[in-house]
């Protein structure tokens, strides 16, 4: 028992040692074993005579992720629970039935169905909700949890309990495990009679090889221009972003070069392949969520003046990761080196411990950028990301709308949708109608809405200090409860208020009951006004030459 207790000791100590042993002078590994002595001698004692009963997996956890919080967030320890959904990340693939799930108040629903796969092939449809798997109720079940009991080799079974949207009877359907891809192009087609887009959400295996299918697709459909959505796209495999590159560039031109303590983690990456084409004015979409490979694509582009970058200052992180093995099957995702685009620049954010609330870069002082020089002599910046050629404004959701997200109440509407209509016109076509949005007005009314404004959570905390305050007159009092009273909006006269958001969010929603994650995603492509900025620049030659060349 005390051999199994003290299993993890030996990774901790692996741990600290991979973290160490290549990078630090021979002079200082009398320091490193005494620490590692210490650290061994601490953990055991603690685990032997401490009052109450410890936990050694939770205490090594606790105090690996102690040490590695004061390195960059990317540097993380994976334990052996931890690694299949590492490796989902990694590869875009994974045994399982083809379906993610949304949580409403503990109930576990189906929100998204690969189309083809397990789950579709069983008839389980987004909106059912799942009561059991392998014979264990799911309900207050974490992601984690669920995942365990659904995931599996392939060509094995599992047994769910589902309750079909609309029904109040349970059934148990069997379904067949498969190897499921997530789909790193979910979506690709012409925007305009000339321009092709495509949507492109991470850096899996294969990311390259799609994007090229859908360029040659969309080519023989009669697109001159192409836009290539990296909006929230987070990142992943270095060689998908090279290759993806290679597409546009030609064959042994620099990608991006990697600079490490040690010899071996410092490389250059070209390009290894002839290009698919040269000429095709190119524009690539970035948001404040697009990071890691997303920048190396968009910054090599750009520095090549090779497309028209265009959106909101991208994340900022330029640091390599790379994987070490540690004992007992668990890994170590460690920083190896920087990343540098062709023009020398380093995307990474100056100070990654501080960023703001959405996660991107603040404002760099013109102090601190390094200025660097594109193949036509336009000058780019280091410091925090890839800045746009052309940037656009942040589109802001409106704050009834998240609300409504979040509470899963356009999800369930959408359930409620499809029940009384069977049908629905092509994505591009479908609209609300009036009738329709006041039907979900109504709906709403009748249900379980929590919301506060954002002036009336103000004036709440007006109030709540006002509280504090000696000698307050009636008046101020009365005073302040009318404006509140003001302030308070019928929740029907407010959705009317955010109909064009909630609208277009909810014909995406309905549209993925009937036309899968690509009629979804097709629904809000005419009302997205970063493509709509993109269809013009590829309209217009002159602007986009002159944007490339630097005279605009």
């Amino acid at each position: 028992m005390k051999k199994r207790r003290f299993l993890g000791l030996s990774g901790i100590i692996i741990l600290l040692l991979t973290l160490v042993a290549a990078t630090v002078p021979t002079s200082r590994y009398f320091e490193i074993a005494k620490n590692i002595e210490i650290y061994s001698a601490l953990y055991k004692t603690i685990n032997e005579i401490y009052v109450d009963e410890v936990n050694p997996n939770t205490l090594l956890n606790t105090t690996v992720n102690s040490m590695l919080a004061n390195l960059d967030p990317y540097t993380v320890y994976i334990s052996e629970d931890k690694i299949e959904d590492f490796r989902t990340e990694s590869t875009g693939e994974y045994g399982g039935i083809g379906a993610s799930t949304i949580r409403l108040n503990g109930r576990v629903f189906v929100s998204m169905v690969v189309e083809g796969g397990p789950a579709d092939v069983s008839g389980i449809e987004i909106g059912d909700e799942v009561i059991s798997a392998a014979g264990v109720p799911v309900l207050n079940k974490s992601n984690e949890e669920l995942n365990q009991l659904v995931r599996g080799q392939a060509k094995t079974s599992v047994l769910l309990g589902i309750k079909k949207n609309g029904q109040d009877s349970t059934e148990e359907i069997s379904v067949i495990r498969d190897k499921i891809t997530i789909q790193n192009v979910p979506y690709w087609g012409m925007v305009g009679d000339d321009t092709g887009y495509i949507k492109f959400t991470s850096f899996t295996e294969n990311g390259a090889k799609n994007i090229a299918k859908a360029l040659k697709e969309l080519k023989s459909q009669g697109a001159t221009s192409v836009i290539l959505d990296l909006r929230g796209n987070l990142g992943g495999l270095l060689r998908e972003a090279q290759d993806i590159c290679n597409l546009f560039i030609p064959k042994g031109k620099l990608v991006v070069s990697t600079k490490g303590k040690r010899p071996e983690n410092s490389s250059k990456f070209l390009t290894q392949n002839a290009p698919m084409d040269l000429k095709i004015p190119v524009v690539v979409l970035l948001n404040h969520s697009s990071a890691s490979a997303s920048e190396i694509v968009a910054g090599t582009l750009q520095d090549y003046d090779r497309a028209v970058i265009m959106g909101q200052k991208s994340y900022g992180k330029g640091l390599v990761q790379n994987m070490r093995p540690l004992s007992y099957n668990a890994q170590l995702k460690v920083t190896i080196a920087k990343y540098y685009t062709p023009s020398g620049r380093c995307i990474q954010a100056l100070d990654y411990t501080h960023r703001n609330e959405d996660g991107s870069v603040g404002t760099v002082p013109d102090s601190l950028k390094t200025a660097f020089k594109t193949t036509n002599g336009r000058t780019v910046y280091d410091g925090g990301g890839v800045d746009p050629d052309v940037l656009l404004p942040e589109k802001k959701w409106s704050p009834l709308l998240l609300n409504l997200v979040q509470q899963g109440k356009i999800y369930a509407y959408a359930n409620e949708f499809k029940l009384k209509n069977p049908a629905i016109p092509e994505p591009a076509n479908f609209n609300l109608t009036d009738a329709q949005f006041e039907d979900f007005v109504q709906w709403i009314q009748k249900d379980t809405l929590t919301y506060e404004s954002p002036a009336e959570k103000k004036m709440d905390a007006i109030e709540e200090l006002s509280k504090n305050l000696k000698g307050q007159s009636e008046l101020f009092t009365s005073t302040l409860a009318s404006i509140k009273t003001e302030l308070h909006q019928p929740i029907s006269k407010q959705l009317y208020v955010a109909k064009k958001d909630i609208e277009k969010t909810l014909e995406s929603e309905i549209a993925l009951r009937y036309y899968s994650e690509k009629g979804g995603i097709e629904a809000t492509l005419g009302d997205d006004e970063e493509i709509r900025n993109a269809i013009e620049l590829l309209k217009n030659p002159a602007q986009y030459t002159s944007i490339l060349s630097g005279t605009n």
